[in-house]
């Protein structure tokens, strides 16, 4: 039988260390452990038992059991616990940035610019309850003639909710709050290396007195989640992590709704006649600020060839002028890589790719090996064959080439098996309109750098970098059906 937490084990704990079951929070699990560290300082943090098989059926059982009670709040209540949410997350909120910089390495100001995203995330969720709303549908002609026809929005069902490391609030937060708004349950299984985040939610949501079903948080074996993934209580799966992952989940998923938010290699255009210092100053800030480990991070850069001399030698001074090292001071900007085997992995692209040819411009060595920390890397002359160019580096590695012109920058860009968002510096209308029409990708950013997201806004790519489409009111729509009347 489990151990289970008791009110005053909890009631000074930001994240249990359990995982939270319908309702109870769960000490024991299968006898095995993910451990948790300062990504920075190596320290331990916590020890998370790894749910059992019996736990995780609890956990779906649960939820599938909690559908109607969700459904049948009312709009009013889903916003008024959102917002109860959004209160208990703005009183905790240096405590859970502090909690990022640590679980997930993030700098301290980029970790509370995303405390300040997920508060505007769970607000706008809450707003979008209240307005959220079907369609009135026109059939009135031919043998519709006389109808009257409208759609309600219908929730789905259980939402299984699998998150990565890099945004270990928000991009839970972007599951778990359109699935409050549209009256879904969530069984969530967040990334092991940065799961308290998500168990600090999981602590406010039983504070709010969310129904106790309608929301668990489980660190679980891949196997376990390949289990739900094919579970057919499982209405919809919501998936963000990398594209190789998330396409094979999908191949076993069976017939539900699936969004899957993957990678990318962002690129950015650099034009004539515009302010390349300014482009140069968000490009290295784009390409490396959390040592590049968001899916929208600049990786590409093409730059027509009047610009490229001088642009490539403004990039070169801003990447060398960025501060690396601990994510505790708010002058740094390039913070440890999760891992040692992502520390490992880029230090081996970057040498293949000089070894292949390529030419290194800035960084191209480690910081702090001992901490995982490695500069600011620029390169040219790459090939596309290089993996600094083709794969998604999920690093502080940028390449730069130049183009013929901006119709070649254009079809350099769309040269990838990736389609997420691109940044276009240009004054040219024209420019801007023939960007939007042919570039192969989800966003596309004009005068700003593909890492740009309002957390309101349509956000998801094509190609191998995803399906479906997140930003609050869009996940909403994923996540429910339009059920029609005529009469």
């Amino acid at each position: 039988m489990s151990h289970t937490l008791t009110a005053p084990d909890l009631k000074h704990a930001l994240y249990p260390q359990a995982n939270y079951i319908n309702g109870i929070w769960h000490q024991e699990g299968d006898g095995k452990f993910t451990t948790v560290v300062d990504k920075y300082h190596g320290t331990e943090m916590a020890k998370l038992p790894l749910a059992t098989a019996g736990q995780v059926e609890e956990a779906v059982a649960a939820a599938y059991a909690s559908r109607s009670e969700l459904r049948h709040m009312s709009a009013g209540e889903r916003s008024e616990k959102l917002e109860a949410l959004a209160k208990l997350m703005e009183e905790r909120k240096e405590e859970l940035a502090k909690l990022i910089m640590q679980e997930a390495g993030k700098p301290i100001g980029y970790a509370r610019d995303e405390i300040a995203r997920s508060l505007t995330t769970v607000r706008t969720a809450a707003a979008e309850a209240l307005r959220f709303a079907g369609e009135v549908t026109p059939i009135d002609f031919g043998k519709g003639t006389g109808k009257t026809a409208f759609t309600k929005r219908i929730p789905a069902g259980v939402v299984l909710a699998v998150t990565p490391f890099n945004f270990p609030l928000n991009l839970v937060l972007h599951k778990v709050a359109p699935a409050m708004a549209t009256g879904c349950p969530v069984v969530l299984k967040p990334a092991k290396k940065t799961p308290l985040s998500a168990l600090a939610l999981g602590k406010m949501m039983e504070e709010i007195g969310w129904p106790k079903g309608g929301f668990s948080v489980l660190i679980c074996a891949t196997s376990l989640t390949e289990t739900m993934v094919k579970d057919d209580r499982i209405a919809m799966f919501s998936f963000t992590g990398s594209d190789t992952v998330g396409w094979g989940l999908k191949a076993i998923c069976g017939k539900k709704k699936v969004t899957l938010e993957l990678g990318g290699n962002a690129a950015v255009i650099i034009d004539q006649g515009t302010d390349l210092a300014a482009a140069a100053k968000g490009v290295a800030m784009g390409a490396n600020l959390y040592a590049g480990q968001t899916c929208i991070s600049t990786q590409r850069v093409f730059v027509v060839k009047p610009e490229f001399e001088k642009f490539r030698d403004l990039l070169v001074q801003e990447f060398n002028a960025l501060k690396s090292g601990d994510p505790a001071d708010p002058a740094v900007s390039v913070g440890p890589l999760i891992g040692k085997g992502d520390f490992e992995r880029i230090g081996t692209w970057v040498d293949e790719a000089v070894k292949g040819g390529a030419t290194l411009l800035a960084g191209g060595k480690p910081v702090d090996a001992q901490r995982n920390v490695y500069a600011a890397t620029l390169l040219t002359g790459t090939k596309r064959s290089m993996k600094v160019d083709c794969a998604e580096v999920f690093g502080p590695i940028t390449v730069i080439e130049p183009v013929q012109d901006f119709a070649d920058g254009i079809a350099r860009v769309n040269d990838s098996n990736y389609g997420l968002q691109a940044g276009v510096f240009t004054n040219s209308f024209a420019h801007v309109k023939l960007a939007h029409e042919e570039l192969e990708v989800g966003g596309v950013i004009i005068n700003g750098i593909p890492g740009f997201r309002i957390d309101s806004m349509p956000y998801g790519g094509v190609k191998d970098s995803g399906l479906g489409r997140e930003g609050l009111r869009y996940a909403m729509e994923e996540m429910t059906e339009p059920r029609l009347i005529v009469y």
